[in-house]
């Protein structure tokens, strides 16, 4: 609302300036004659008087150039508009959140015993301190970049974050030029397909997101849409687990970005991980991307 208001704003001052009388605006002026058979024409003539030129070619090229100074006017003033009106709702925390202030906005001490218990065991754990010292990595909390009015329609930002669902937001690490991810999170008890199993549909709903920001980084604008999503699932998932997505980008190719990865138990040193599912996808950046919101 801000920036259109903005951008009608620039627009009127465009038609202010440029509706002004000719008379107004130097030593000439100009005056629009009707030729027998020619139409319209437009005759310059200087202060004393004297024609300077005639023709329709001019008057032509005179409207063109106002067409293109009032849309280059009122789309400086739209791009102004958008940019402080983001300004404004990420103040007021309507807009997408960094990196780094998706780690600050979840606090698991004000929720309940239960996410304080899962967040220490995730920090303590030797994998997350080896993904903390990584080069090239970072590190973010991708559902927490997200404003209220945003997870509040999203379904794994929204609907399935809670006590015993998913209590804590995902810790999730990038390997910059979106080469590689991984991400660790808990799964509770009531997002089962079987009784103590977790349900299949939400380790494809892992795998399709997690694949997906592996990627982002390779391609225009940060952002893909899925376009083939391909799902072996090896073993069942127990219920109050701690898992674990690791991703690979194998092949980018303009707009298209090919990704391979899988969920795995987490495992204790030494131990070699017990792997749920494997997925292969093709994520491809849209036409229309740049208009898109980027989480991660």
């Amino acid at each position: 609302m801000f920036s259109r208001q903005l951008g009608r704003a620039g627009r009127r001052l465009a038609r202010q300036t440029y509706t002004t009388p000719r008379c107004q605006q130097g030593p000439w002026t100009s005056r629009v004659a009707m030729a027998p058979g020619r139409g319209l024409q437009r005759r310059a003539y200087s202060a004393s008087g004297e024609a300077a030129s005639t023709g329709q070619s001019s008057g032509a090229g005179g409207l063109f150039r106002k067409a293109a100074t009032y849309a280059a006017v009122g789309a400086a003033f739209s791009a102004i508009g958008a940019a402080a009106a983001w300004k404004t709702l990420t103040a007021h925390g309507l807009g997408f959140y960094s990196d780094e202030e998706s780690l600050l906005r979840f606090n698991a001490s004000e929720v309940d015993d239960e996410a304080r218990r899962i967040e220490e065991t995730i920090n303590k754990h030797p994998l997350v301190a080896e993904l903390r010292s990584r080069p090239g990595f970072t590190e973010s909390r991708p559902h927490m970049k997200m404003p209220a009015q945003y997870s509040g329609r999203s379904l794994t930002g929204g609907a399935l974050i809670g006590p015993g669902k998913i209590p804590v937001p995902a810790f999730c690490w990038t390997e910059a030029g979106g080469k590689s991810f991984v991400s660790v999170v808990y799964v509770g008890d009531n997002l089962c397909g079987h009784p103590g199993i977790i349900h299949g549909g939400l380790l494809a709903t892992m795998l399709d997101e997690g694949l997906a920001w592996c990627c982002f980084g390779a391609l225009p604008h940060n952002i893909g849409v899925t376009a083939f999503l391909n799902i072996n699932y090896r073993k069942p998932a127990p219920a109050g687990s701690f898992l674990v997505l690791r991703a690979e980008t194998t092949k980018v190719e303009g707009r298209k970005a090919w990704v391979k990865g899988h969920i795995e138990l987490l495992a204790e040193p030494g131990e070699t991980p017990t792997v749920l599912t494997e997925a292969e996808a093709l994520y491809v950046s849209p036409k229309y991307a740049a208009m898109m919101p980027r989480i991660h």
